[in-house]
């Protein structure tokens, strides 16, 4: 018997453990979170066990001492477009399969009753050993965040194959207007997790391949196409380069909101004027307004949208580094608020340093501008007022003076790199 089924709050309730969990255990993986249903019980029935009622739309209970999951069997209808366009049944008829069927892929619709016997209607292990991601039923197209789930779920399990016709699903979702009503809190949920997995551009590459991505980040679908001089690009493609520098960054370890301005740092080459190609004089400023777009679109979260826009207008300069003035420098600087943020200064130069080595061939170059950098804020930031106050200098006088000193310690970064 497994653990959870000897709880005494379940006992005399027909309970299963579903989902993630299960599908997780049988690829060798632990579980991070468990969900259970609950079949032929009612809403005052868990609320006399204990169980605190949180599901606004269908009846999910938090047990009172796990704080897990537990939902009501139900099934739904489709009523309207997008994630929110259904409508939700629970009672006592709905059976375990009826809740099963339901859900988006079979390697999720996969059940354990209390002696640890698997239920699996669908055929979820056998698409696990085949390593498929397959949807349930024809109603997947009902739901668009299942597309967007999808491609999340391809990322993680980077060695699975999709389909051939639940990608056929996914176009016809497309096609059919359906994903034009994604909300933006899940695309962005979905996106997030992504893109932390080790080889994030797949979530990209799904998406492209079923049409969503023009829906979804028509400014990161327009790259795919646009050219780039092959000295400085041997991929040529600015789309490809933009998934090198993803996966550059998530073989670095980087954080998110680096991965997410790796993503976005080129937007503006899908703007240069047809005449200028391959060249993208410009298209750092000219990125600044799409990656603002797709920052309010999705309402990505203030900090990982201002690290985004600072690498998108000063990636260059971090590159030519070596050969930039004092006062340059300081400038970079006092923009990027490395001083007072020196972590974020960091992250900027992490998300340069995928950029530079996320182009074909080039990935394990060094990248000697962010040390120099580095080397060049940390004698800034040990320049300081004390001796300067010594001197009488208050005020703007003290201020200036700093300014000059910490330019004079960069200067002396810069002369010996």
């Amino acid at each position: 018997m497994p653990e959870w089924a000897r709880d005494e709050r379940l006992a005399g309730l027909e309970v299963y453990r579903v989902g993630g969990a299960i599908r997780d255990e049988l690829l060798g993986l632990a579980p991070t979170e468990q969900d259970f249903v609950v079949v032929g019980a009612t809403p005052e029935q868990m609320g006399e066990r204990g169980f605190r009622p949180v599901g606004r739309d269908f009846p999910v209970f938090l047990h009172p001492d796990t704080f897990e999951e537990f939902a009501l069997a139900r099934t739904e209808r489709k009523s309207g477009p997008g994630y929110r366009g259904f409508e939700f049944h629970t009672g006592p008829e709905i059976s375990l399969v009826d809740d099963l069927a339901r859900r988006d892929l079979t390697v999720n619709a996969i059940a354990e009753d209390r002696s640890g016997e698997l239920i699996d209607p669908f055929g979820g292990r056998e698409d696990l050993a085949q390593r498929i991601l397959r949807h349930v039923s024809g109603a997947f197209v009902e739901d668009p965040v299942r597309l967007v789930r999808l491609a999340r779920f391809a990322t993680r399990f980077a060695d699975f194959t999709i389909a051939p016709d639940t990608l056929a699903l996914c176009r016809r979702m497309v096609a059919s207007g359906e994903v034009d009503h994604l909300v933006a809190e899940r695309v962005w949920q979905e996106m997030a997790r992504a893109l932390m997995h080790a080889r994030p551009s797949r979530f990209c590459r799904v998406l492209r391949e079923t049409g969503a991505l023009a829906r979804i980040l028509p400014e990161l679908d327009a790259l795919w196409g646009v050219p780039q001089v092959p000295e400085f690009h041997p991929e040529i493609d600015t789309g490809e380069h933009v998934m090198l520098v993803l996966d550059e960054a998530a073989r670095m370890r980087s954080g998110l909101d680096v991965r997410f301005a790796c993503l976005v740092h080129d937007l503006g080459k899908a703007l240069t004027p047809p005449e200028q190609l391959p060249k993208h004089h410009g298209h750092e400023k000219a990125g600044l307004a799409p990656v603002r777009e797709v920052c309010r679109r999705l309402r990505v979260p203030n900090e990982t949208r201002d690290l985004a826009l600072l690498v998108c207008e000063f990636h260059l300069i971090c590159h030519r580094a070596p050969e930039l003035k004092p006062g340059t420098v300081m400038r970079l600087f006092k923009r990027a608020d490395a001083l007072r943020r020196p972590e974020r200064f960091e992250q900027f130069l992490q998300a340069c340093e995928a950029d530079k080595r996320g182009r074909k061939g080039r990935a394990d170059r060094p990248y000697p501008a962010a040390d120099l950098l580095r080397r060049a804020l940390a004698a800034a930031a040990a320049t300081t007022t004390g001796p300067l106050r010594e001197q009488g200098l208050t005020g703007k006088a003290l201020g200036d003076a700093l300014e000059e000193a910490r330019i004079r310690a960069i200067a002396g970064v810069l002369a010996d790199p």
